[in-house]
Formats: C-alpha cells, sequence, structure tokens
C-alpha cells in the first residue's frame, strides 16, 4: 500500500465522544496540572537513533512504491527535550512524542505524510506548525500552551488542548479547518466561548473553564455534543434556532439558579438530553417538571429519563397556561379624578 492509498483510507476512530466528565478525568486534570506547576529544569536528552530503533514499527510502501519505511513512532516517557532527528524520517504518519519535556515541535514540520500526532504532557507553549496536509488527529493536552494561533491543518478531524493555559480562543479558521468536528479545550482558563467559528463543529468540549455565559456558538449547525460542565454560568442566554443539530447539553455544577433560564433552551429542536445537576435550579421541587413543560422533546434530564406520567402532566401543564386568559390590566385613572 502507497502512502497516499493509506492516507486516503484513515478514518480517524472517534467513537465514544459523546461522555460525560467523570471523577477519573477530574483527577488526570489536577494531576496533571500540579505537574505542570513543578519548575524543576531538565537535562538536554535529544532523540538518537537508538531510540529510534527502539521505538519505530508498521512497514508501509512509500509513496513511489519501490521503497519501504517505517511509519509509526512511540517515543513516550524518554524525559527528551529534542526531536531535530525526526527532520530525517519523512514517511513517518503516527507519532507519538507524549510525557516528555519538549518545547519545540518544529521538526514535526518536515513530516508531510504526518495522519495522527499524540504530544500531550509535555512543556510546549504553542501547538503552532506548518500546515500539514494529511493531519487528522492531534492532541497537546496537559502542556502551558496559551493559544490556538498557527493550527491550519485542512484535514484535521480531532484537536485535544485539553489542560492547558488558554484564555481565550483565537485563530481558528474556518476556511483552514474545513474538517474539525471534535474540539477539546476542557481544564484551561477561558473566560469567553468566542473565536469558536467552526460550522463543520460537532463536539465541543469546554469544561473546568472560567466561563459565565455562552455567546459566538449560535451558528454551529452541525453541533450534536456541548460540554460545560463546572464553570460559572449563570444565564443560558446564547442558545439559539440555528443550533439545530445540538442533542447532548451538560451544564452540571455551574450556578443558574432561576427556572425560568430553561425556557431559553427550547429552541433548540433536536435537544434530548441536558444535564444540570449542581446547579441552584435544580434544588426547586418542580425542576423536572419545569424542564420538561419548557421542553417538551427532552428525554433525559440529568441521570434519568422521563417516564410517560411525568410527560403526561406536562402536557397538561403546558395546556393549562395556553388556555388561561391573560389578566386583564387594571384602568387607569384619568387626570382630574380620584379614588373613593
Amino acid at each position: 500500500m502507497s502512502d497516499e492509498d493509506d492516507l486516503e483510507d484513515f478514518e480517524p476512530d472517534l467513537d465514544g465522544l459523546e461522555r460525560e466528565d467523570d471523577e477519573k478525568e477530574t483527577e488526570e486534570w489536577e494531576d496533571h496540572r500540579k505537574e505542570g506547576e513543578d519548575s524543576e529544569e531538565w537535562m538536554s536528552t535529544p532523540l538518537t537513533e537508538d531510540m529510534m530503533k527502539e521505538g519505530l514499527s508498521v512497514l508501509c510502501k512509500t509513496g513511489n512504491g519501490l521503497a519501504h519505511a517505517y511509519v509509526k513512532l512511540e517515543v513516550k516517557d524518554r524525559d527528551l527535550t529534542d526531536i531535530y532527528l525526526l527532520r530525517s524520517y519523512i514517511h513517518l504518519r503516527y507519532v507519538d512524542v507524549s510525557e516528555n519535556h519538549l518545547t519545540d515541535l518544529s521538526p514535526l514540520n518536515y513530516l508531510t505524510h504526518l495522519l495522527w500526532l499524540k504530544a500531550d504532557g509535555n512543556r510546549l507553549r504553542s501547538a503552532r506548525l506548518n500546515e500539514l496536509p494529511y493531519l487528522q488527529i492531534a492532541s497537546f493536552a496537559y502542556n502551558q500552551i496559551t493559544d490556538t494561533e498557527g493550527i491550519s491543518h485542512p484535514r484535521l478531524a480531532s484537536l485535544d488542548l485539553k489542560g492547558n493555559h488558554i484564555h481565550m480562543v483565537t485563530g481558528l479558521d474556518p476556511q483552514k479547518l474545513i474538517s474539525l468536528h471534535t474540539l477539546e479545550l476542557r481544564g484551561n482558563q477561558l473566560n469567553s466561548t468566542l473565536g469558536i467559528n467552526l460550522p463543520k463543529l460537532k463536539n465541543l468540549f469546554l469544561a473546568q473553564n472560567l466561563l459565565k455565559k455562552v455567546e459566538g456558538l449560535e451558528n454551529l449547525s452541525n453541533l450534536t455534543t456541548l460540554h460545560l460542565r463546572d464553570n460559572q454560568i449563570e444565564t443560558l442566554s446564547g442558545f439559539s434556532r440555528e443550533m439545530k443539530s445540538l442533542q447532548y447539553l451538560n451544564l452540571r455544577g455551574n450556578v443558574v439558579a432561576d427556572l425560568g433560564e430553561l425556557a431559553k433552551l427550547r429552541d433548540l429542536p433536536k435537544l434530548r438530553a441536558l444535564v444540570l445537576l449542581d446547579n441552584p435550579c435544580t434544588d426547586k421541587n418542580d425542576y423536572r417538571q419545569e424542564a420538561l413543560v419548557q421542553m417538551a422533546h427532552l428525554e433525559r434530564l440529568d441521570k434519568d429519563f422521563y417516564e410517560e406520567e411525568e410527560r403526561a402532566e406536562a402536557d397538561e401543564t403546558r395546556q393549562r397556561v395556553k388556555e388561561e386568559p391573560e389578566a386583564e390590566p387594571e384602568p387607569q385613572l384619568e387626570l382630574g379624578q380620584s379614588s373613593i
């Protein structure tokens, strides 16, 4: 199989992305955050030919079909500080350099056949690379990255930036990121959802940030999954009818107190599962019922599916509200008149 054939046939395994954040994920994030605070200086450890021999695997034909080359490299947890040697291994398609001490990934710019990259747990301050035409999955989790600039790979389908120090999303150009459907930004320091104008996006993970509201996501018409757990959101403004594909919304661990905010989700036509656990509004007696009254198509609230009895009661409430006459305004006294 040639490089080109393999690149065309490659299909990223992205099943199971509609997951809920669990305690294990939270602990993982906290552990990496503590490690990132360690200021220990590391001895210079460059990638060597011996390490390459140990880490290379999967022999495939090269582009012209006349030679073979190893296309997969795993050199994780080797205390590496330098991967300059990779400039010579232009046929690599799958590279794992995670759990090292890397601050520079520029040698990867020479790997123009790269399909899959994992660079988690390093000391990177940027995910910037030249445009890699075939890169489909890239993970830069648990680094020290402060921005989202310099990411412009046309076939990139999944981008993982969780556990970094990103305050604002900038530079994600929808004209260049034409294939991106999964974006993971959990555990950063985001104070706004602006800058995520990516119409092809299907899965967006923004849990464990500093968000107080949702904004700039109104035109994400293909978004099906939105995770906003453990932020500081108190209003449910920012959702629109244009978000016509959204099926799963996780708002657990925010500060929504007013049940009236649920009415702002009525225009989401495909919303089937909503998680609001650990918000103040869930302490109110009519919480589950009010949610179903506002969103008749909702199938699951928090961990529990709605029963037929609950649906019937919600239908009655909606009908009763619809039939209730609007209260007539009290007559106003004209000037010069006085009440007895």
